[in-house]
This record gives C-alpha cells, sequence and structure tokens, in this order.
C-alpha cells in the first residue's frame, strides 16, 4: 500500500516550459485538478513531496497551498532524499511511488515501489515506469497516477465519499 507520493515539478506537476514574465520573473502552470486530487487525496491517508533539481518560490507557494508535507528543492541525487524520507518515516521503498518524467528521475524510479510518468515522459522513462499516463505533464498526469495508485489499494471509493 502507498502511503507516500513524491512528485517531480518540470515536466510532471508542469507542462515543463519555461515562462518568463516581462520583469524576468519564473512563471509555472500549474494543473487544477492534479491539485484538487493531491489535497483531497491527503484525506486518504496518502501524504505527498515534492523533490526537485531547481529552486522556485512558485513551487515552495504550491507546496504549501496543497499542504505538502515535503519539500526539496536544488537536489542533485534525488534517490539521497528519497532515503532521508524513509528513514526519517520508517517507510519501506513499497510504501512510496514517485511520477517524473526525464533522466534525472530515473534512479529515484528504480528505487521506490511504484514508479509512474507523464506520456510525453523521456522514452527511457517511459521504459520503466510501472504506470504511464494517458496526460502529459502539466496536463493532469499526476491525477491520473494518484487515481491509479487509490484505485489500486482500494481507497478511490473513500476518496470520492470524502469529495465535498
Amino acid at each position: 500500500m502507498i502511503k507516500l507520493v513524491l512528485l517531480d515539478v518540470d515536466g510532471t506537476l508542469t507542462d515543463g516550459g519555461i515562462y518568463r514574465g516581462n520583469n524576468g520573473e519564473d512563471i509555472k502552470k500549474f494543473n487544477v485538478k492534479d491539485g484538487y486530487t493531491i489535497v483531497n487525496a491527503q484525506k486518504v491517508g496518502i501524504e505527498f513531496g515534492i523533490i526537485t533539481g531547481k529552486v522556485s518560490q512558485l513551487v515552495k507557494n504550491r507546496a504549501e497551498e496543497l499542504k505538502i508535507k515535503y519539500l526539496y528543492q536544488n537536489v542533485d541525487d534525488k534517490v539521497i532524499i528519497l532515503n532521508e524520507i524513509m528513514q526519517k518515516e520508517k517507510l519501506s521503498a513499497e510504501e512510496i511511488a514517485y511520477i517524473g518524467d526525464d533522466y534525472n528521475d530515473l534512479k529515484i524510479m528504480k528505487n521506490v515501489g511504484l514508479s509512474g510518468a507523464p506520456k510525453d515522459a523521456a522514452e527511457e522513462v517511459l521504459k520503466i515506469a510501472d504506470f504511464v499516463s494517458t496526460k502529459n505533464g502539466g496536463e493532469g498526469a499526476v491525477r491520473d497516477f494518484v487515481e491509479f495508485i487509490m484505485k489500486k489499494d482500494g481507497k478511490l471509493e473513500k476518496f470520492f465519499d470524502n469529495i465535498k
């Protein structure tokens, strides 16, 4: 049973585009359906974390808005963070899922109990993913993955019961 879902950001929670405002500020597009599912999946006992290679105030704000338990930014080796979380929370790899889209996600995907990828992920990522969404990154792929997990673990009905 999955207790923690770890998320990549660019290309997974977002479409992977780099958008700049007139003043040079970064802008990211997040999918409201992904966020809605993350918030409500927490009500059925699934925690969330973000592990990303970049640093962004927007990502920090989004993580706080969705009440995501873990936020790790500026990470070169995501497996180090995975091991840290596993030790801290006394979780096994089988209790953790990860969704990512690019080469820097391959190593962590091989070290969790369940791995996922958006439809437009790198070919090497698609080859090893346990679940491939029918949606692209930033377009509901995270929602697809979380719904797959809840269905697999028998939590989807409880999830729908908790929807207001």
